[in-house]
């Protein structure tokens, strides 16, 4: 797919355990913002997974509200997921500490 037949649509989810848990939409947006919101996400480190279905459902959320409870389960396994990557990451380099942001994102054709 080539960047000029794909509308880019990108969500930024933040979960921080220690104050609630429920993990809260803080970025999105389409076009030129998700390619920035992609960028940062991938400069900072933070995991970047691309799912259409799931960012359609997240798009629905306002920002800094917390994701509706329909999305839970598959927030939740995406983060369990994530969780068994930063172990292994950190059983490889142990000076790393655990995410807690990730971005998903969907590319579909215009």
């Amino acid at each position: 797919m080539s960047e000029n037949k794909t509308h880019v649509t990108a969500v930024a989810l933040a979960y921080h355990h220690a104050e609630t848990a429920i993990p809260k939409v803080v970025a999105k947006g389409r076009g030129v913002t998700a390619q920035e919101i992609i960028r940062r996400a991938r400069e900072s480190g933070i995991y970047v997974h691309e799912s259409v279905e799931l960012v359609a459902l997240l798009m629905q959320v306002n920002l800094d509200e917390r994701i509706p409870s329909q999305l839970y389960i598959a927030v939740a396994e995406l983060l369990a997921w994530l969780y068994y990557l930063e172990q292994e990451k950190n059983s490889v380099n142990p000076s790393s500490g655990p995410g807690n942001q990730y971005t998903t994102q969907s590319r579909t054709p215009e």
